[in-house]
């Protein structure tokens, strides 16, 4: 009897197992960058959710906050590349602190491969319950006034864009208003709704739960135009500050490596899942707007948006040394 065709076959066999189950994980790690309770954990959630099903996986969101996003970056830059971890960010951890921090602990655009973009959304500034003003115009009279020049403005991170604005608009008007970060928007949320800053400026999707409640309000918004979801709130470019038109994204990489059957069908598996009618409802209540990026498209967004990004941070002195 002739073994070698059997054995052969068996060999081929075991290898497609193999590559099936290197593939296929049964569980996929989610990497997110910022605590939980703010705007990019909630997302995350909400996908993971969804995606257990299609991708046949336990999909579980794993918080590894700090720097901006850079203890998460870090950990994907070191995970297998096999599919099995994954990583939700927004532009500031992948376009922005690679430009602005000496040593992030990784390269975004050799550590790691996009998968998709799920949306775009706005920054924007939001003041406190306790702040008396009602418009922009109001508040930087109120800082004018009340705090003789000086005021204070929250960010979910350092070096981040929320920080450059808050310069530009300390610059503009000629004022001492200082930035401070926080290490994501939850944080910031609570020290804004007890008061303890008087405006904010982060992602529209952090701040909508109280604008909602009726507990902050905003004020001025980045973008081209105006946010559907908050029509009456102009853009920056119309307060005479141009320049943040670009709208930030929001997407999922893996490690550099993992095999573009892997890539192409969590692509596919999530551009379903945030075309289904209630998802989509859903993640466009928290302030973004759904867009599918596949791959390539997404590779594509990214590198414009990050080179639009670094003239503004060169020309404005935000460069690392």
């Amino acid at each position: 009897m002739n073994f070698k065709p059997f054995a052969a076959a068996t060999v081929l066999a075991l290898t497609s197992l193999f590559q099936q189950a290197h593939a296929d994980p049964q569980n996929i790690k989610v990497l997110v960058g910022f605590p939980p309770g703010g705007g990019t954990d909630a997302i995350a959630r909400v996908l993971a959710d969804k995606l257990r099903e299609p991708l046949g996986a336990n999909v579980v969101v794993e918080n590894r906050a700090g720097a901006g996003g850079q203890l998460a970056a870090q950990a994907l830059k070191a995970a297998p590349a096999d599919g099995s971890v994954l990583f939700f960010s927004h532009d500031h951890t992948i376009s922005i602190l690679p430009q602005v921090v000496k040593n992030p602990g990784y390269n975004s655009l050799q550590d790691f491969v996009p998968v998709v973009g799920i949306a775009t959304f706005a920054n924007g500034l939001a003041l406190a319950g306790g702040t008396p003003a009602k418009t922009f115009n109001e508040y930087i009279q109120w800082v004018r006034d009340k705090g003789n020049g000086r005021g204070t403005i929250g960010v979910p991170a350092p070096a981040s864009i929320p920080e450059f604005l808050v310069k530009v608009i300390a610059k503009k008007y000629n004022m001492d208003i200082q930035s401070a970060p926080y290490r994501g928007g939850a944080p910031l949320m609570a020290d804004m709704l007890g008061n303890q800053v008087p405006a904010g400026l982060a992602g529209l999707n952090d701040f909508l739960e109280n604008i909602h409640a009726g507990k902050f309000r905003m004020v001025a918004v980045i973008g081209d135009k105006r946010q559907a979801i908050q029509p009456d709130v102009p853009t920056f470019a119309e307060l005479g500050m141009p320049g943040f038109e670009d709208l930030a994204y929001y997407g999922f990489f893996a490690p550099a490596g993992t095999p573009k059957a892997v890539i192409d069908r969590y692509s596919e598996a999530i551009g379903k899942v945030i075309a289904q009618p209630e998802v989509k409802e859903r993640l466009t209540s928290m302030g973004i707007t759904v867009v599918h990026m596949p791959p390539q498209r997404f590779a594509s967004h990214v590198r414009t948006y990050t080179q639009h990004w670094e003239e503004i941070i060169r020309t404005n002195g935000f460069a690392n040394p």
